[in-house]
């Protein structure tokens, strides 16, 4: 049976009103930089992958939101679709990493690839906004991972110029340590389970169980 995870996911909350607090410092100190507006969906298409703490807070939310009927099949169908096409993609990363291509070369690649989320509505509005990954939420400042900096193409923030800048480093490690209690507190017996990251599409795909979070002893195969 999994235990009741809401102290964590409140924690995780937190978090995200965290990173909307240092967004709007940001803002608030470069508002001619921030050109973030409604109907702008660039950060939309951006290719990248949620924590175990993230995925299962927007796979609840999304179960809230959408318990049955046409809306929800279309989402999980663009999931679906979506998913098949990232999986393709890293397949091709991993191999041109093997062949020995230059890992930042592959990064740059990787970072220009545009997918449309499948939350994303007709209208090019977020359909679960309030429940949006930190990612999102911070889409459009400057931020930097491992000292590399990035900003949103569609911002006006100059290249090589001071500005004030959300270390995702950071970020990254309260995450994985709401994922690690998670992990704790169901008592998984998978050691590496804090440690699963997936696109947004997975995890709305993925049925987040007793099976898949390790939950009580592994079921013998039949002979």
């Amino acid at each position: 049976m999994i235990p009741d995870l809401t102290a964590i996911f409140a924690r995780y909350e937190n978090l995200r009103a965290e990173a909307d607090t240092l967004f709007d410092r940001v803002r608030e100190a470069c508002p001619q930089c921030v050109t973030c507006k409604e109907g702008c969906s660039d950060c939309c298409h951006a290719m990248f992958d949620l924590s175990l703490i993230e995925a299962m807070y927007i796979h609840k939310a999304f179960e809230d939101r959408f318990g049955y009927g046409p809306e929800r099949s279309a989402i999980l169908e663009r999931a679906s679709e979506l998913d098949r096409h990232t999986t393709r993609l890293k397949r091709e990363l991993y191999r041109a990493e093997k062949d020995g291509e230059n890992p930042g070369e592959i990064m740059a690649v990787a970072a220009k690839v545009k997918m449309r989320c499948p939350l994303l509505g007709d209208d090019d509005k977020c359909l679960l906004y309030e429940a949006r990954p930190i990612t999102c939420r911070l889409y459009g400042v400057p931020t930097a991972i491992g000292g590399q900096g990035h900003v949103c193409g569609f911002s006006a923030f100059e290249k090589g110029k001071p500005y004030p800048t959300v270390h995702m480093d950071k970020m990254q490690i309260k995450l994985e340590d709401l994922s690690k209690e998670i992990a704790t507190a169901v008592n998984s017996r998978f050691k590496e389970l804090h440690e699963v990251y997936v696109p947004l599409s997975m995890a709305l795909l993925t049925r987040y169980d007793e099976a898949y979070l390790g939950i009580g002893p592994a079921k013998k195969e039949k002979a």
